[in-house]
């Protein structure tokens, strides 16, 4: 099975599923799924990213070395949907004790822009939770951030969002699902 012929086309939940088997196991087919994130196409590109999304715990787990690149590649595209989905796959990695602070930058500034889409919101507030969550100043800083945030003037998911990183900073506990 040719993948990149497979992604250069719009593909839906039955073709994910089909792929899942073909790469699942495969170190080799999970590499050549990974390169192909980085296609110039944006369709392919964007199809074998929303493959990532759904690998299987142990599949993921090969993702894990490539988090800085992902990081690199989420901070510097302009495509909505492509943004969205790489921030899916970071949320299924786990957070480094020394993580980037240029992605806690990037991350604390889309999760109050109002020109950034509610699920990219959502999710950049998750990963800055998860960075911050550790350190006591940071948290205190980003408690004061979302704070601040309208909860009149932000989607219901967004809202959603905020009220369980409330919870999770009065229980000490972390918010993403490894």
């Amino acid at each position: 099975m040719n993948l990149k012929t497979q992604l250069s086309k719009r593909i839906g939940m039955n073709q994910v599923r089909q792929l899942l088997l073909h790469v699942g196991g495969d170190e080799k087919s999970i590499k050549e799924l990974y390169d192909l994130i980085f296609e110039e196409d944006v369709t392919t590109s964007f199809q074998a990213l929303w493959v990532c999304t759904h690998l299987n715990e142990e599949d993921n787990r090969l993702l894990f070395d490539k988090q800085n690149q992902l990081i690199d590649l989420v901070m510097n595209s302009t495509h909505t949907g492509q943004r969205r989905i790489l921030l899916n796959v970071l949320c299924r990695q786990p957070v480094p004790e020394e993580f980037r602070t240029d992605f806690l930058d990037f991350c604390l500034e889309r999760m109050m822009s109002k020109q950034e889409l509610p699920a990219t919101q959502m999710l950049c507030m998750k990963l800055a939770y998860e960075m911050c969550r550790h350190i006591p100043e940071l948290l205190q800083e980003y408690r004061n951030l979302i704070e601040i945030m309208e909860p009149d003037l932000l989607s219901p998911a967004v809202r959603a969002v905020r009220r369980n990183i409330y919870k999770a900073i009065t229980k000490k506990r972390g918010i993403l699902k490894q």
